[in-house]
């Protein structure tokens, strides 16, 4: 089997070797194939495991520190620039003490659907309809999505592909009728997209402007109707490759990232590989550069090379046919990879603004960035690596927020101290089994601690004085300070009611492998194929540098005979779920998760599922809804009190051709029909609202 990017046919080297659902295809496309490959971690720093005594209360350890913090209500409503709550004190938001279960999303949760089901799958009572999919014109003079006759210059003014990170922001005095939308588009599927007769040339052309980001106008009657998106309207825009963005703090400038096009070392054409992201107190939206690696040629023998997965092979679409930077190897393009693999900030209500890179947050795989701000103003990033054995990232601005002031806001992000996690159980080596088996007192918890890495401007790593070496090689400098080897931190969300940080650790198949680190207590099963979620409380506010820390669940579905733990609920009461990718709140403080990588031992599709947090359903686990065949569920937005919620719905059909689709989401009507006459004969990923019928 092979995946096709126009004239080229590569092997599929994931092929049988996948679980569950997950695709090869989407290995190939999204990540390179990351885990066919020698893990990029080969550093000797291990697991800090046993600092405490087995004898030690695990209770003792797990006081919950101050968490009365400024921070925008996103996830959970819709927003406005600067809109941000203060809880007033440690413990529950007044929402969450009055219940977890007092949102107005009432739903009975679904039974899993086979994987092989090309439908969206919703709870009874609410029904589903597209907001914007691939190839929808957002511009005026951009012409209707016309699958066969596709072009760059069209894509351009199009929605782009493999729609990720989501949210929506109110319009400052629309009355809740008109709001903002961004979304990111991670990868393509050339082999879906076009037929096999199209010139290579323009696959790679339209494959290119099918990336970077959207932002497009919404509106609606009432909050009760679903929304549409607004052609032509006046904050719509696309950010290509040809975008320019500005690169700030400490590296901006550095010799690291001059290149020949660009001897200032300031200003880097496009992004890529985003994944997840967040929006910050101030209304803008961040977005993580992740698997940037597979879109370039270069030698693959440096140290920072290895460490960043960068080889001499040629890539998966082939853009270094067309632009001399995508080969490193070639003169004066050296440093082009150092300039991707950063958190990338857009303000979505300026279309005449600049999209920032910062360097301050440090250069590595992001899954994105989740911004909470501190009883001391500070605001604070947490943010996941996402490649085996990686690591966990806490970043901490040098300025403090000031409630109104926009334009000061918008620089904390460009100078502040950058941290990484290192864990330590409290549990006997004995008791951590590697089958996921709950130790002896109940649960998986211990301490932890933000090992820095810079702090007030200045290396703290041993043998990397300098910072600019530091944030551009963050991986490598994190390998000096020993750090815990997590498995595939994704996105990691502070909660807005307790101050509570939570980990999605989607799966890690090579934990326990020969040669490779076993099980520990923060990821303590062998061969993870489906994953867990860590729940952080710091010991202060947000800017301290101790925490505890405890499991909420170990994925899987109990019914196989998995090994799993739901907070001490009963597993057999609980949706399966495996793969936690992205996570997001409702309004009264319960946690959302969408997968990647549904049950894996079942063969189900991904969904997005709902977690109770506190109380006596603490692990209570209910999936909401399942997309499309193929499909991995990205973007969750929970708006419960307008009992709306929003996924991102991506890589649907992945593993068919242009010729043969297994997908035809989202113009089937009603789902998994075949398509009427005229309708796009080929899955197109997008943005979906799911509301009550009654609303």
């Amino acid at each position: 089997m092979s995946v096709s990017s126009g004239r080229k046919f590569s092997l599929l080297p994931m092929l049988g070797h996948t679980k569950g659902k997950r695709s090869p295809v989407t290995c190939a496309l999204k990540c390179d194939n990351a885990c066919s490959g020698e893990v990029c971690n080969t550093s000797s720093n291990s697991y800090f495991r046993d600092i405490a005594s087995a004898t030690m209360s695990r209770r003792a350890a797990l006081g919950f520190g101050a968490a009365g913090a400024l921070a925008v209500a996103f996830g959970s409503a819709i927003i406005s620039p600067e809109s941000a709550v203060a809880d007033g004190g440690p413990g529950l938001s007044a929402a969450a003490k009055n219940g977890y279960g007092a949102s107005k999303l009432k739903f009975t949760a679904i039974a899993p659907v086979d994987a092989a089901v090309d439908a969206f799958t919703v709870p009874e009572g609410f029904t589903w309809q597209p907001v914007i999919r691939w190839g929808d014109p957002i511009f005026n003079d951009a012409p209707d999505f016309d699958l066969d006759n596709q072009t760059a210059a069209a894509q351009a003014r199009q929605f782009g592909y493999n729609n990720d990170y989501t949210d929506i922001l109110e319009i400052p005095g629309s009355k809740g009728r008109r709001a903002v939308l961004f979304t990111n588009h991670e990868y393509t599927n050339e082999t879906i997209m076009f037929p096999a007769a199209m010139p290579a040339a323009d696959v790679r052309a339209i494959g290119a402007a099918a990336h970077g980001l959207t932002v497009v106008e919404l509106e609606r009657k009432n909050k009760n109707k679903p929304w549409t998106y607004v052609k032509g309207a006046g904050l719509n825009r696309r950010y290509l490759n040809t975008t320019p963005y500005e690169l700030t703090g400490p590296v901006a400038g550095s010799a690291l990232v001059r290149t020949k096009a660009d001897p200032t070392g300031r200003t880097i054409l496009g992004t890529l590989g985003n994944c997840s992201g967040g929006t910050t107190p101030w209304g803008t939206i961040l977005s993580g550069e992740e698997n940037f690696n597979g879109y370039f040629v270069s030698p693959g023998t440096s140290a920072g090379d290895k460490r960043y997965g960068l080889t001499s092979k040629p890539t998966a679409r082939q853009w270094e046919l067309d632009d001399p930077r995508f080969d490193t190897r070639n003169p004066g393009y050296e440093n082009e990879t150092n300039r991707f693999g950063w958190i990338v900030e857009v303000d979505p209500f300026d279309p005449t603004s600049t999209p920032k890179k910062h360097s301050a947050m440090g250069r590595f795989k992001h899954e994105g960035a989740n911004v909470i701000v501190a009883e001391s103003g500070h605001v604070v990033a947490y943010m996941g690596d996402d490649e085996r054995f990686d690591y966990l990232y806490k970043f901490v601005s040098a300025g403090t927020y000031i409630e109104g002031d926009r334009k000061h806001n918008m620089t904390l992000l460009s100078e502040g101290d950058l941290y990484v996690a290192k864990f330590a159980g409290n549990s006997p080596a004995a008791q951590i089994t590697g089958t996921g088996a709950v130790p002896a007192d109940g649960g998986f918890d211990g301490t932890g601690e933000w090992l820095p890495l810079v702090v007030g401007g200045v290396s703290q790593v041993p043998g990397m004085p300098s910072v600019e070496e530091v944030l551009v090689y963050t991986r490598l400098a994190a390998d000096k300070v020993g750090p815990t080897k997590m498995d595939r931190c994704e996105d990691v969300q502070p909660s807005l009611h307790t101050g509570k940080v939570y980990v999605a650790c989607t799966n890690n198949s090579d934990r326990g492998k020969t040669g490779k680190e076993g099980a520990t207590e923060v990821n303590p099963r062998n061969n993870n194929r489906d994953g867990h979620i860590v729940e952080i409380t710091e010991t202060g506010d947000q800017t301290a540098t101790a925490f505890t820390w405890n499991l909420l669940m170990v994925c899987g579905d109990p019914s196989t005979g998995d090994v799993t733990y739901f907070s001490g609920f009963p597993a057999d009461q609980v949706s399966p779920i495996s793969c936690p990718d992205n996570l997001a709140f409702d309004s009264v403080g319960n946690l959302w998760i969408s997968t990647d990588g549904a049950p894996s031992g079942i063969g189900k599709a991904d969904g997005l599922f709902k977690v109770t947090l506190d109380g006596a359903e603490r692990g209570r686990v209910e999936q909401f809804l399942a997309v499309p065949r193929d499909a991995e569920t990205c973007g969750p937005i929970i708006h419960d009190e307008e009992r709306t919620v929003f996924v991102a719905v991506q890589h649907p059909g992945e593993d068919g051709s242009f010729e043969a689709q297994l997908s035809l989401f989202p113009d089937y009507v009603p789902a998994g029909s075949t398509p009427a006459a005229g309708q796009v004969r080929a899955p197109r990923p997008s943005v979906v609202q799911v509301f009550r019928t009654d609303a």
